[in-house]
């Protein structure tokens, strides 16, 4: 294993995960993986970055994941992949991206079951981002001009899209304390004491395991 450092950031709708992860990628004088990562995923496999988009961080069929993993052994040569319905070509391909940067580059990667994919990556931190309602929701209305209504619709919809993507394709649960390094409630602490708490975590658990 290299010495590279990742930090992977789950998060709730709304709780600022990924502006928090931004920060913390810059502070850290790294770059921070979110739809990039689509972008990434696309290039390397060849298929059409559109289809990572329409695909992204949703659940499949139990059946045809059980081929997707079995298709991730054996590599992207053999007849099985050929036949693999496009969404779970997508997950494959986000996979492989995931743990490509890793072994390429320190950097932060938010969503798409990314402490899943590093499991096996010693210099991982993973963190799981949540926050109070109301503040996720004032959030989002100010990110994407919603009303109340419409930013709770989004933020339930979204979680419970998140939460499947995760609850099935890893061997955890989404939002459960025992599924990550580090929780915290953006809420409790704001932004940047959140970046601050996730660095001073992770330059923790680097000293601990030398």
């Amino acid at each position: 294993m290299n010495g590279n450092l990742v930090i992977t950031i789950g998060r709730q709708c709304g709780s600022a995960g990924r502006m928090i992860g931004m920060k913390l990628a810059e502070e850290l004088g790294v770059k921070c993986y979110d739809k990039e990562l689509l972008t990434l995923a696309a290039k390397h496999s060849g298929l059409c970055e559109e289809l990572f988009e329409t695909h992204d961080e949703k659940p499949t069929s139990s059946f045809l994941y059980s081929l997707v993993m079995d298709t991730y052994s054996l590599g992207y040569t053999t007849s099985a992949y050929m036949d693999m319905p496009i969404n779970h070509k997508v997950f494959l391909a986000q996979f492989d991206a995931i743990k490509k940067l890793a072994m390429d580059e320190s950097c932060v990667i938010v969503g798409r079951c990314a402490d899943y994919a590093l499991a096996d990556y010693p210099n991982t931190t993973t963190v799981f981002i949540c926050g109070d309602e109301k503040d996720r929701i004032a959030h989002l209305k100010e990110v994407y001009q919603l009303s109340d209504a419409q930013a709770k619709d989004t933020m339930i919809k979204t979680d419970k899209k998140r939460s499947s993507y995760y609850n099935y394709y890893s061997s955890k649960k989404w939002g459960d304390a025992k599924s990550y390094d580090l929780c915290i409630n953006s809420s409790a602490v704001g932004y940047d004491g959140a970046v601050k708490l996730i660095r001073a975590f992770a330059e923790a658990k680097q000293e601990w395991k030398k």
